[in-house]
């Protein structure tokens, strides 16, 4: 059997709001196009009017977010006693190169790329949408959905906080989304119950001190030292002071100090990410970073500046809505389609929504089956096996079909 047929065998239940195929075609194009013009967080006025205009085309009446970039579009009327489906996508880029050299789609914007699978999320829920739409129109659709296409998840602490703020989430019970995952094969997506990325947190350290020669070190703060043992040792002082199934770590990224090398400098800069698996342990993160990066620091007698920036609490999938994303995809292409999959380290601002409401985003196979390198997210040479949009498209419909029925 090809893997397109498949792909497309349906499940144990059959259920309208399949992807048609010239809407299937028109769907990659759309994904193509946002690949060539990526946009990067809050600047994202382009994609905001391309979506904008598809839906009014269908009929529907899109509002824009007051920042004048993401959007939100009910399709049926919320009537307060039915609570609505909303669906998620992210619609912001990367500022970074698209190194892809032969693809006809590769970004046309220097230094931009959509390499974490945006362009993807974003046609999915689009797709949904003008499916949902057509059954809403026959009357099938037995519950209202919103479609949410958010600005800036990839700025800290995301976009999802003004779009919450926004009222994105009156009236919601529940909500969904996908990750594009390049570990998954296309036509499968992973689930997980629970915990399912991390927290994420952004950390700029600034050190200071008396310099001076390097033949004289004992008249100065040897502040070259004092940032060596701040980076080596506050990542591991940091994880014995909290349970260690709490996967508190510290990352650096970046260390500044010093012109020449016979000067002890007066300053010294760190910056990383402060990561961790679970939600309590994220609320005392920053009391625990500052105190190791202090105990450090004043060993040497050095001056510390901390700049502890909150990025994102975990994403924890709500079980139910788990369990909803499971029945739908088993619907659709069989319980074969389905596989477990592990917490990621990667941060995510879909967990902002679920601090309101139940909800649950699942791994989204965008691997070509066979394929053995893996085109990893964040990189100039991330890319999908398209056919993942026709399955973003029909587990999101038949999420929205399932859940009165249950």
């Amino acid at each position: 059997m090809s893997r397109e047929s498949e792909a497309d065998h349906p499940g144990d239940t059959a259920l309208p709001g399949s992807l048609p195929e010239l809407l299937r075609a028109e769907l990659v194009a759309f994904r193509r196009d946002l690949h060539m013009h990526p946009e990067l967080g809050n600047q994202e006025f382009r994609t905001t009017a391309a979506i904008k205009a598809r839906l009014e085309q269908a009929g529907l009446a899109p509002r824009v977010l007051p920042a004048g970039t993401g959007l939100i579009c009910d399709i049926g009327e919320p009537d307060g006693v039915r609570p609505i489906l909303a669906l998620r996508g992210d619609i912001d880029a990367l500022p970074i190169p698209d190194t892809k050299t032969e693809c006809a789609y590769r970004s046309t914007v220097p230094d931009r790329a959509h390499a974490c699978g945006h362009d993807v999320h974003t046609t999915v829920v689009l797709g949904a949408g003008l499916v949902l739409a057509e059954l809403h129109r026959e009357g099938r659709l037995p519950r209202p959905v919103r479609l949410i296409f958010q600005p800036a998840e990839e700025v800290l602490p995301g976009g999802a906080t003004d779009v919450i703020a926004a009222g994105a989430l009156d009236g919601v019970g529940q909500i969904i989304a996908v990750h594009c995952d390049p570990k998954v094969d296309a036509g499968r997506i992973g689930l997980r119950h629970g915990p399912i990325t991390s927290a994420c947190d952004r950390l700029e350290v600034t050190l200071a001190g008396a310099g001076g020669h390097t033949a004289r070190p004992h008249l100065t703060t040897d502040l070259v030292t004092a940032v060596a043992r701040v980076a080596a040792d506050v990542p591991g002082l940091v994880a014995r002071r909290v349970d260690a199934r709490s996967g508190l770590s510290v990352t650096w990224g970046r260390i500044e100090s010093g012109h020449a090398c016979n000067v002890i400098p007066q300053h010294a800069e760190l910056a990383g990410t402060v990561r961790c698996l679970d939600l309590d342990t994220w609320r005392h993160a920053p009391d625990v970073v500052h105190a190791a990066i202090d105990e450090i620091a004043n060993l040497y007698k050095a001056k510390s500046a901390i700049n502890y920036v909150r990025g994102v609490p975990p994403v924890v999938n709500d079980m139910a809505v788990t369990e909803l994303l499971h029945d739908a995809m088993a619907a659709r292409r069989g319980i074969h389609s389905i596989e477990d999959t592990q917490q990621s380290l990667g941060g995510e601002d879909f967990s902002w929504y679920l601090e309101h409401v139940p909800g649950a985003m699942a791994r989204l196979g965008v691997r070509r089956p066979g394929e053995r390198t893996v085109r990893d997210l964040h990189q100039g040479d991330f890319d999908v096996d398209e056919h993942a949009i026709t399955v973003g498209v029909e587990l999101f419909t038949a999420a929205a079909l399932l859940e009165v029925e249950q």
